[in-house]
Formats: structure tokens, sequence, C-alpha cells
């Protein structure tokens, strides 16, 4: 259950459901060296005897489960029988049922002790074991074909066979760089000498006397290196030389003042760079002491605006508390008008009634009719009125009867086709039981029913929901109404499984206060039962409905 409110005000009490995966639905994982379908098809040293072979693939039993006929098959095997409709049993064509069928321990047993050949035996395998020990053979077995350890490498082959392999034929084994001492796959080594190895010997690239230098050193001998192209160290003050490092020493010695000629250059220019700079820095520095003081101004009238926006969330927050409280009001009146538009049409009726009567009794004293038909109209009128009376006494008669005062309630709901058409073409949108009692002087109680649904249900769901009702001892009853309420809908049917949900109430909310009008907020269920469920189940029969409200009375203390 979980609660909220819907658009109208009313509180949802919302049942959640939840159901296990059926035995179909389980998956059934094969362990280890078992045939993922159907039974054993190793070689047996001896012919296995037709108690130990499966009724279905006739194969020597995996897992074997006896059948109440007594006829055994393979988990697999008859997992597959069941899954069909209506199974049978292929040997005897007897039903078979899921809870009559059961593991068979002691054959089981006896088949794990029979004798077979290894699997591996057309290897060359001698090897015989009993058929449990299979596994561990296998494990050790010189002629079992298996891959091999080194990832990237396909091949298979048998374990006998695999030091070998590792030793000579697998082209991903590991091997040592004759230069780097590096260990890499023998795939690797090549790429790993041509590109990357620090200790291969390679070549100037200049084509200087050194016709053999280790990679790793080659970017130290290029700073050295008398063929390699350079430019003048003076490059960013203006020199344009570019020649070979053997040549830059004599080009140093040769521009001396040249190279301190456009050094005094550059310098002067940086020179007057900086004056510039600085003035630029003396005008900024004049306006900071503006920009402090607006910066100031702007942080006061910051947080000036946040007081404001705090005061103005204050003042939204409690409109809004206001808000809600006028709405649940809103509601109570909407609920009260309604009744009083009832009691105003059957006091307009008895009004017309009176009126009738009146002018009748007007008649009679005028003398307007004869002294017979006046006796004869007063007789009527006598009896219109004891016709009321006792129209009015048979329905008090039959809510009295109807009534209950042990807290359960059981709705008989009739013509329920025709209801449900005027819910939904929003006529009667919904339905008001007979009130109901927890006790003579107790709560009063009603339910009430949206056929097509309420809220989030509206089109999709039958609603229904609990409603306390104004009564005539509410001032002797502890409020608010805190007791567990049950809604059900009866199955009809011979299997009884009634729909039902039940909630505690909520003592913060206004739908278990005492009543001020004539009933409170209704609460419930709006998703209590899919139509589709009731519609098609056996929870209607001859166009009718049961509606059963149970109230917990054990712990209501005596008014």
């Amino acid at each position: 259950m979980s609660a909220g409110r819907n658009v109208d005000g009313r509180e949802l009490q919302i049942p959640l459901h939840q159901r296990p995966p059926s035995l179909a639905q389980r998956s059934w994982t094969e362990p280890g060296f078992l045939p993922l379908q159907g039974g054993f098809r190793d070689r047996f040293v001896l012919p296995p005897e037709p108690k130990y072979c499966c009724e279905a693939c006739h194969f020597v039993l995996c897992n074997p489960k006896q059948t109440e006929c007594g006829h055994r098959f393979c988990e697999t095997c008859i997992l597959d029988l069941l899954s069909k409709r209506d199974p049978v049993c292929p040997v005897d064509m007897e039903p078979l049922f899921e809870d009559k069928i059961f593991r068979d321990v002691c054959c089981n047993r006896e088949i794990m002790a029979l004798k077979v050949y290894c699997r591996n035996e057309k290897n060359g395998c001698k090897e015989q074991m009993s058929l449990h020990q299979v596994m561990d053979h296998l494990n050790v077995c010189p002629y079992f074909e298996v891959p091999c350890p080194l990832g990237k490498c396909k091949e298979k082959m048998m374990r006998k066979d695999m030091p070998d392999h590792l030793a000579w034929k697998c082209k991903y084994r590991e091997t040592t760089c004759e230069f780097c001492k590096h260990k890499m796959a023998l795939t690797e080594i090549q790429k790993h000498k041509e590109t990357v190895c620090p200790a291969f010997p390679v070549a100037c690239p200049n084509n200087c006397t050194y016709s053999s230098i280790l990679r790793s050193e080659l970017s130290s001998h290029q700073h050295d290196c008398p063929k390699a192209q350079v430019s003048c160290a003076f490059t960013r003050y203006g020199c344009t030389f570019k020649g070979l490092n053997q040549d830059m020493k004599d080009h140093d010695s040769s521009f001396v003042s040249e190279h301190l000629r456009m050094m005094a250059t550059r310098n002067a220019a940086l020179e007057a760079k900086v004056e510039d700079v600085k003035g630029e820095l003396q005008e900024r520095y004049k306006v900071l002491p503006g920009l402090n003081s607006r910066l100031s101004e702007m942080e006061s009238c910051l947080e000036e605006m946040r007081e404001k926006s705090r005061q103005v969330e204050q003042k939204l927050s409690s409109m809004q508390k206001v808000l809600s409280s006028h709405t649940e009001k809103m509601l109570e009146i909407e609920l009260e008008l309604r009744s009083l538009r009832s009691m105003r049409d059957e006091v307009e009726s008895l009004r017309n009634s009176v009126e009738n009567i009146r002018s009748r009794v007007t008649a009679l004293e005028l003398g307007q009719v004869g002294t017979s038909s006046g006796t004869q109209t007063l007789s009527d009128l006598k009896t219109h009125v004891h016709e009321i009376r006792l129209a009015d006494m048979d329905l008090r008669f039959q809510v009295l009867e109807t009534a209950s005062y042990n807290g359960t309630l059981i709705w008989k709901i009739r013509d329920y086709k025709r209801r449900k058409q005027e819910a939904v073409a929003s006529k009667t949108l919904s339905l008001y039981s007979q009130p109901f009692y927890t006790g003579y002087f107790g709560y009063k109680m009603c339910a009430r029913v949206y056929l097509n649904g309420d809220g989030m249900g509206k089109g999709t769901h039958l609603s229904l929901f609990f409603v306390v009702m104004r009564g005539e001892y509410d001032a002797l009853l502890p409020w608010p109404f805190k007791q567990k309420v049950t809604l059900m809908l009866m199955d009809q049917g011979p299997a009884r499984k009634h729909l039902g949900d039940a909630f505690k109430p909520d003592p913060n909310s206004s739908s278990f206060r005492r009543p001020a009008g004539e009933m409170n907020i209704a609460s419930g269920c709006p998703l209590f039962v899919a139509q589709t469920v009731l519609e098609n189940g056996t929870y209607i029969k001859e166009d009718t409905i049961f509606i059963k409200v149970i109230v917990d009375t054990s712990d209501l203390p005596d008014p």
C-alpha cells in the first residue's frame, strides 16, 4: 500500500502486487560433464541394463527421475515432457504431475558406478573408469585436447603434446630480445627491434663518421653530430644563419659584434614596451578605488535582494499552506452542497405536496365542493397522508434492516452493466453504499465505488473508497479514526478467490478527523481492480457484484 492524493483531493491507497516467477520460467544450468540434453552417450565397458536407460531418449539416464507409474527419465527429458500441454508418460500414456515425480537416488548411484572407456579413446587413451570418475580422469588425461594457454594462440592439441608446442612450435611463445634482454612474444620481436628497442644499433641519419649508434643515444648524438643542420643561437634576435654543426663555431666567432648589436636593439625595444605598460597600469590603478566602491555597493544590493528573496519564499510557503487548507475546505463545502442539493429537491417535493394539500383544505373550508365530494376529498387526503407516512416508515425500516453494527458491510450492487454505462457516459460517476457502524453507539461509515474508475484508474479500473460519516455519537468517540480498514471484491465462483486490500488510516489526514459535514473526503484505492479482471472472472453473476468492507473493532474502546 502507498498513499497520496489525486486531483480532486481524495486520498489514494494504492496496492502493490508482486508475483514470484513460476516453475516453468526458471532456468536450468547443466553442471560440468553432464550432457546438455538427454542421457550419457559414453561407450560403456559392458552394455547397460534396460532399467538404466531413459524411456524417452533411450540413452543411459542422466540425473534419473521416476514417475508415479514407475518409469525413469533423464531430468532434461522429463522437463520437456512436462512443458507440453496435458503431459503423459510415453510408455503407458498415464498423466504426469510435477509434484509426483521424484529423483531416483539409488538408480543414479548405480549408474555412476558403471565402467566406461575414456572419452579420448579415439585419440589413443585406453583407460577405463567408473562414470563418476570421468571428470577426474579428463583433468589429467594426456590424450585430452586442451587449448594453448597463451591467449592469442587458438591452436588445440593433446595435453601430452603441450610442452613441445610451448617450447618450439607456438608462434606466440615467449622469447628474449638479444639486444635489450626484454621478454616478449615471438611474433613481436622483429617489430620491437625495428622500432623501439633502445639497445638496437642504428645509423646516423646525417651520414656522419659514426656508422652505428644505439637507438637510446641517438637523440644526444644529434646535438653533437658535425653533419647535423642547426640554426644560430641568436635567431630570436634576428640572425638568419643556418648551417652544419661543424661550421657554427666559425660563425659565432665572426659575428660577435653583429650579435651584440641585435641584442642591444631588441633590449631598447623591450624597454620602450615596459614604459608603455607601466603608464597603462598607472592609469588603470587610478580607476581601482571607484571600482572598489561600486563593487561594495553591488554586494550590499545583492545582500538586500537575498533578504527580500528569503522573505518572499516565506510568504509563498505560508500562502501555499493557506491555499492547501482552503482547498480541503472547498472540497468539504462541495460535499455539503451536494447533500444540500438533494435535500433541496426533497424539500421542494414536500413543498409541492403541502401546497396541494393546502389548496384542497382551502377548497373544503370555502365549500367550493359538495358535501359528499368534500367528504370523499378529505378521505382521499387522509389516505394520501397515511401512504406518505407508511412509505417513510418503510424506507427507515429498509435502512435499519440493511444496517450493520459489527463493523462489516456487505454491499450488493445490481444492474452492473447499466450502472457501468451510466458511469462511462458521466451520468452517475459514483455510487454510495448504505451506512454501517462499528457498534450501536460507534462510528458511522459507508463505501463509495466508481465503476468506471477515478483519477489514475479512470477507464481501466474499478475504484473503491472508504468514507467516514457524521454519526449520532461522534462526541463520545476517539478522534482521529484509527481502525484498520479492509476492502474486498467477493468472488462468486466456487474458488472464492476474493480480491482485497487493507490500510491503516493516516492520523494526519482530514479524511479521518471528526466529520464537520455529512461526510469526510473519501480515502481508498483508485486502482483497486482492473476492469478486465473483474469482467472476465467470476466476480459478476446475474449482473450483480458484492463488495465487502471490514473495519477492525478489536481494539475499539466502549464510548
